[in-house]
């Protein structure tokens, strides 16, 4: 406690990338009040603030920041900390306030004495914080309330929400004593609070996992965050915090807070928070068979535990998680098996009807024994793989000897590896199942899942074909050819190339009751999804995806090995962004990423991340894009997936590079070039045509002014797209040409992409190609009002200011004005993304294409030397080119000019 009566701060030391951690946190959804608070200072009639709420919701925090406000407005504070011990002394607390020598033998003129001694001057009133005034002693509280009602004090005081506060009553509830309840923190705003905490957003599944495991508490929060970063359990990638599987929870502070606050439990109660840490949620009656009726109403009371209706049902469940954790850690070995193998037991004479029970049985087993019966183990894992917790699977079903390895678990295991972004550690458990494969069916399944496993887990194609091809000579039905022809058009259209792998895709059974393999057809259902909106059909891919959604659904446990239902909609958030629904698509992913979230589902909440960034790139919202590109980046780090990573990556740049910091976006390319230089051995790469990479190199290009080195690089990706089938990321690039000046070179093919494509968007952008290459103002606007319909607010930016453009080129000035506020507007929804369009708009004179480019060059600091060598142009071409642009910007300078062009780089070439 410092001399004023505050709390000593503590120090803590934390890794370097964490600096501001341990300091005060910032104020999350706390306005309100605050500004209550405000008024308060100014009318004399409001006596006190009373912040009611739980322990560690931020009570202590918000009082804090009231008086801090108080003391900038010019007020006298004061902090008293009221304590169990301070109570047993009469005024213990107050007593750093009561000036010396006041008698206080008689407590009127004493007190009178004291409220003389306070009584404002100037300053006002003092504004005095009382923490947890529920601890105050009875004396404290009759000189509180004298000073409240001469006006000498107004009262900030928290309360804990179920401690028992006898002298309640003394503080009244009329309309001068304003309350406020303080709730848990919501998950939005834990991430706010981490966001500004750390400097930099943490991936929704970090957010996901602190959220629950903290239940919105703010200490407890702040204790979480800090033991992960002091264990390096949460880390920056640079663009987001991402928090490792299998991170250790708390701190040494946490655990004693948390101790302190169960301190309130007897020894039988105690023995029911030990079964509910190891078991829950337990069925009411076995807890009370533990513990007694009594004991639970008094741990309800508490607020240690909680009764909910479960189905038929009631089960208990600790109040907060992280109780959980500190009761675990402090059972010894032998009552911990004890107390498991006792709940087993129970279980097992309620004859396990549910369908868990199985599950908790071999699980509460084997956590004490560290066996269990091997068939409890198998269904064990059977109905934990069904649930996407792959985690449990890997757990049960390592645990069988080898006695007892089957085909079927090794699969299951090896599924439940991949799925945790660990490949190599599937791939001899693969070799275990091929041993033992007996049957053709057996066979069949293992080099299905082989190629599973090096298609999408070592991102190996070209194994995933060698194996399937070398199948063939020993799989020879026809049951067996027609699921390995469909596997491998799984594999060509994963691979970038989707109308080869539609070929294939086409022997899929469109009834699922009749398909040959139900994994195979839940995998290849989601795929055939993917290439169908690659390749532009995109109502068929919509209403494929429907259909196959609906049928995985169906399947339920039947599948032994299927991925998460959401992977079948996943492609549809783009396939409604490329048919104008851009508002519907990303309502679709945030949907089904919040359905993901506390899934085990890595592979699925990667591309759904994917497929959101990419819909955002459309719209026009660089920052968000970006922000699921990052998501997407940091998911495939965590699970090795190589190829959505390169993808991720590659958006990543050309996002960075179109908010105009392009040395960051230099940065983020080199990081793509490691990806892609630690995949040189692996043929299949140069194979694969990814827009991603083009984006990210082209508009690192056009970042720097090199608008000509852009547009081949997009022209150059474009042709390897054409090749391949993929017409929508063909037209992706292609459209980026048109933006960077070069709508002349591809407003034909274009055009006939939108001929192939069934999707709203591919006719906008062939509209707009043309439009851009005829120059026609009219044209334009009425595209920037149909894209602005579609959510494509940075394409319809861009078509107002080519129309603004127009409009003064023809000499219609009015017209021009008013595309050009058009074009300001949209651009503000754009989360400050740059674009050489968008530069050309704000111009007051129209700059020529070559003007423009130049004019970029220059700004970013090139000779005009250089300019002349990069444009294969002659020094004096490009003087007076420059000299034109300077006349119609009214500027004199290349310091001017650079100001001038709003959307100029800032760095030198």
């Amino acid at each position: 406690m410092n001399e004023s009566g505050r709390p000593a701060s503590s120090e803590t030391t934390l890794p370097s990338d964490s600096a501001g951690c341990e300091g005060t946190w910032p104020l999350v959804g706390r306005e309100q009040t605050l500004d209550i608070f405000t008024r308060a200072l100014r009318h004399r009639r409001i006596q006190a603030l009373l912040i009611h709420g739980a322990a560690g919701v931020g009570k202590s925090r918000l009082a804090e920041e009231c008086l801090l406000r108080a003391e900038r407005d010019g007020f006298r504070t004061a902090w008293v900390v009221a304590t169990a011990a301070a109570a047993g002394v009469p005024l213990g607390a107050m007593a750093h306030l009561i000036p010396a020598g006041i008698d206080l033998s008689d407590p009127v003129s004493g007190f009178a004495a004291v409220d003389a001694a306070l009584r404002p001057g100037d300053q006002g009133r003092l504004v005095m914080l009382v923490d947890d005034l529920h601890l105050l002693d009875a004396t404290s509280v009759m000189l509180v309330r004298q000073l409240m009602d001469s006006g000498t004090v107004l009262l900030i005081g928290t309360v804990r929400t179920g401690e028992p506060f006898e002298l309640a009553s003394a503080f009244g509830s009329g309309d001068t004593i304003h309350r406020v309840d303080i709730e848990a923190f919501t998950e939005d705003q834990v991430a706010e609070v981490l966001r500004t905490v750390l400097g930099g957003p943490v991936s929704v599944h970090g957010v996901h996992e602190l959220y629950t495991a903290s239940a919105g508490n703010a200490l407890y929060l702040r204790e979480l965050v800090l033991g992960a970063l002091r264990n390096r359990s949460l880390t920056s990638d640079g663009e987001v915090w991402q928090l490792a599987a299998g991170w250790q929870v708390g701190t040494p502070r946490l655990k004693e807070l948390i101790e302190a606050r169960l301190a309130g439990a007897s020894a039988a109660g105690t023995a029911a928070l030990e079964l509910l840490a190891l078991c829950a949620p337990v069925a009411l009656a076995d807890v009370q068979a533990v513990a007694g009726l009594e004991e639970l109403i008094t741990l309800e009371r508490l607020g240690y535990m909680r009764v909910v209706k479960e189905g038929r049902r009631h089960v208990a469940l600790l109040t907060h998680p992280l109780y959980g954790e500190v009761v675990r850690d402090a059972i010894p070995e032998l009552r911990r098996r004890t107390i498991l193998l006792a709940q087993a037991e129970r279980a097992e004479a309620r004859g396990a009807r549910r369908q868990d029970d199985l599950l908790h049985i071999a699980s509460w087993r084997l956590s004490a024994t560290g066996t269990a019966d091997p068939q409890q183990l198998e269904r064990a894992a059977t109905l934990a793989r069904h649930s996407h917790d792959y985690p449990q699977v890997v757990r049960l079903l390592r645990a069988l000897p080898p006695s007892e390895h089957r085909v079927r678990n090794r699969l299951l295991l090896a599924d439940a590896l991949f799925e945790l972004g660990k490949p190599d550690q599937a791939e001899p458990v693969l070799d275990q199942a091929n041993a033992l494969a007996r049957t053709e069916e057996d066979r069949l399944a293992v080099v299905v899942a082989f190629s599973v496993n090096a298609l999408w887990g070592m991102a190996h194609a070209s194994l995933a074909l060698a194996v399937t091809t070398a199948s063939r000579a020993q799989l020879t039905s026809s049951k067996a050819r027609r699921i390995l022809a469909i596997n491998e058009g799984c594999i060509h259209a994963a691979c970038g190339r989707p109308a080869e792998g539609l070929r294939l895709l086409d022997l899929l059974e469109h009834d699922v009751g009749s398909a040959c393999d139900l994994n195979v057809w839940l995998i290849a259902a989601a795929v055939k999804t993917r290439a169908l909106q690659m390749t532009g059909h995109v109502a068929q891919a919509r209403s494929w995806a429907e259909h196959a959604y609906a049928a995985h659904q169906r399947a339920g446990r039947r599948a032994l090995a299927a991925p998460h239902p959401a992977i079948q909609l996943a492609p549809v958030i783009l396939a409604l962004a490329e048919d104008g629904r851009i508002p519907e698509a990303r309502a679709l992913g945030e949907r089904l990423f919040g359905e993901l979230v506390s899934s085990q589902a890595g592979m699925a909440r990667m591309w759904v991340a994917f497929f959101l960034a990419r819909t955002e790139w459309l719209a026009g919202r660089a920052a968000s894009a970006r922000r699921w590109y990052a998501e997407c980046t940091a998911l495939a780090r965590s699970h090795h997936r190589t190829r959505p990573m390169r993808e991720a990556l590659g958006g990543m740049v050309a996002c960075i590079a179109l908010l105009g910091d392009a040395h960051a976006a230099g940065a983020a390319l080199s990081d793509l070039d490691e990806a892609d230089a630690s995949m040189t051995e692996r043929e299949y790469v140069n194979a694969i045509a990814s827009p991603g990479r083009a984006l990210a190199e082209a508009w690192s290009q056009a970042a720097n002014g090199q608008l000509a080195s852009a547009r081949t690089i997009l022209l150059d990706g474009a042709k390897s797209l054409r090749s391949s089938g993929n017409i929508s990321s063909e037209g992706l690039l292609l459209l980026d040409v048109a933006r960077l000046g070069g709508a002349a070179d591809v407003v034909d093919r274009l055009a006939a992409i939108a001929v192939q494509s069934d999707g709203r968007l591919a006719r906008a952008q062939a509209d707009l190609a043309a439009a851009l290459a005829r120059k026609d103002a009219e044209d334009l606007l009425s595209i920037s009002e149909e894209l602005e319909d579609m959510g494509c607010d940075l394409l319809a930016a861009e078509a107002a200011g080519a129309a603004a453009a127009a409009f003064r080129m023809s000499g219609q000035s009015r017209n021009a004005t008013a595309a050009a506020l058009r074009s300001r507007a949209l651009t503000d929804r754009c989360e400050g993304a740059r674009t050489p369009a968008l530069a050309v708009a704000d111009a007051t004179v129209p700059l020529t294409q070559r003007e423009t480019e130049i004019a970029w060059l220059a700004a970013a600091g090139a000779t005009s030397q250089e300019i002349a060598e990069k444009l294969v142009l002659s020094i004096r071409t490009v003087d007076n080119h420059l000299g034109h642009a300077y006349t119609k910007l009214g500027v004199t300078s290349r310091r001017e000019l650079a100001q001038a062009l709003p959307s100029a780089p800032r760095f030198r070439l």
